[in-house]
């Protein structure tokens, strides 16, 4: 018997596009779409390819719904499915627990959910297929769920459907962890993964794979995105990316000459920004620059930093029409070294060096970040770092701005 099925997880339906910095209100609504773009890019595969059902693995919803938008969107490209005879099977990950989302929009009757209070079982009796599966029941998960998973199906292909991270994948949160010992226990044909947005194929015997996300949303989630195409042909697996994504985040180091003016540095950028071209595949692409080196131009750099970055993002477009600016992140060096800059106007006693921070200014200028993040309005400070870069990149952008109002002054 031959038949195929899509795995994907971390939809993120509902999910902001984070660190954008563009003034295109245009573009920046594309970006903020790419999830619904990608989610219904995948549908269209899933109904071209006419697979025989359908898995996500957690994460369907970035969050609790401010409205039914998200729900009615994912009803009706799910309704799609259900159209074309595919069923559904979804599993609550961390973002969607069950203590998570207050909001309801019923769902075709295509679409089964695996219960959250202990492992369940859906079976395809026309393919002989068992999946296996327990979806979070509180945001944070962390007993390993599937050594509780039942034994498999005799006879039958076997299906584990779970939101973990394994034994740990940095930067993801460490939950239902487990081995892929552990998996291999249960006796499964195929394991289908979710919470982590790499693609990866952990293990062959049997598969086990995390499909990454869709869409990539930050600048942490950088290449191609999309869901995997499972086919089981007389009891032998194989597998295939879909690429879903519809907008990418990529990154570009440039080094600069001491004697570089901006001119010059345009023109090292342009050059740099010929391969990054080359490698978009059609798709608009929000791009972080790092500037490095030593540079008599700093300070001036530092003092036009808005008509500098906008200089770059005029580049950007020289290259291709579709090169966006992320953020544009100037590590130039001054051009002596040893000297100290005051800083009481920022809070922080003492001398910001112009070298490598002491740990004690770092540690200040830290709980002087957390103080921040608690005052700021709910959602906002939800990410990693909530303003946007570490102290040490922070007291490095005021030191260099205070230097260059004081060139200015002087």
């Amino acid at each position: 018997m031959t038949f195929r099925f899509i795995h994907a997880a971390d939809l993120h339906l509902g999910s902001p596009f984070q660190g954008l910095a563009m003034k295109d209100a245009a573009i920046a609504e594309l970006f903020i779409e790419a999830s619904r773009k990608a989610f219904s890019a995948l549908v269209d595969q899933a109904v071209e390819r006419r697979v025989d059902f359908f898995i996500v693995a957690g994460d369907v919803y970035d969050g609790d719904w401010k409205d039914n938008k998200i729900g009615l969107f994912f009803n009706r490209e799910v309704a799609r499915l259900e159209r074309a005879g595919i069923p559904v099977f979804l599993l609550k990950g961390n973002h969607d627990a069950e203590s998570v989302i207050t909001k309801t929009i019923t769902l075709p009757k295509n679409v089964s959910e695996f219960p959250v209070n202990k492992p369940g079982t859906f079976k395809l009796e026309h393919l002989k297929v068992a999946l296996h599966g327990q979806g979070f029941a509180e945001r944070s998960a962390t007993e390993n769920l599937a050594l509780a998973y039942p034994k498999p199906e005799p006879g039958w292909f076997n299906v584990g459907v779970l939101h973990t991270s394994l034994t740990g994948r940095e930067p993801h949160a460490p939950y239902a962890p487990c081995s892929v010992e552990d998996l291999r226990s249960r006796g499964y044909d195929y394991w289908a993964l979710g919470h982590v947005h790499d693609f990866e194929i952990v293990a062959k015997d049997p598969l086990v794979v995390f499909p990454g996300n869709l869409q990539g949303r930050s600048i942490r989630e950088q290449g191609a995105k999309g869901a995997v195409l499972v086919t089981v042909e007389d009891g032998r697996v194989t597998h295939e990316r879909i690429i879903t994504d519809s907008a990418r985040f990529g990154e570009l180091a440039a080094t600069v000459e001491p004697d570089d003016d901006i001119p010059a540095i345009l023109r090292r950028l342009e050059n740099a920004l010929e391969s990054v071209a080359e490698k978009m595949e059609g798709r608009p692409l929000a791009l972080r620059i790092r500037l490095t080196g030593r540079s008599r131009f700093r300070n001036e750099l530092t003092a036009r930093a808005d008509d500098f970055r906008d200089e770059v993002q005029a580049a950007c477009h020289r290259c291709h029409e579709d090169i966006w600016l992320e953020k544009l992140d100037v590590r130039l060096e001054p051009e002596t070294a040893g000297a100290t800059v005051p800083v009481d106007m920022l809070g922080l006693a003492g001398l910001i060096p112009m070298g490598t921070f002491p740990p004690e200014l770092l540690a200040d200028a830290d709980a002087r970040i957390a103080e921040i993040t608690a005052r700021l309005p709910g959602g906002i400070g939800a990410g990693d770092l909530a303003l946007g870069d570490d102290a040490e990149t922070l007291l490095a952008e005021a030191r260099d701005l205070l230097l260059a109002r004081a060139a200015r002054a002087g």
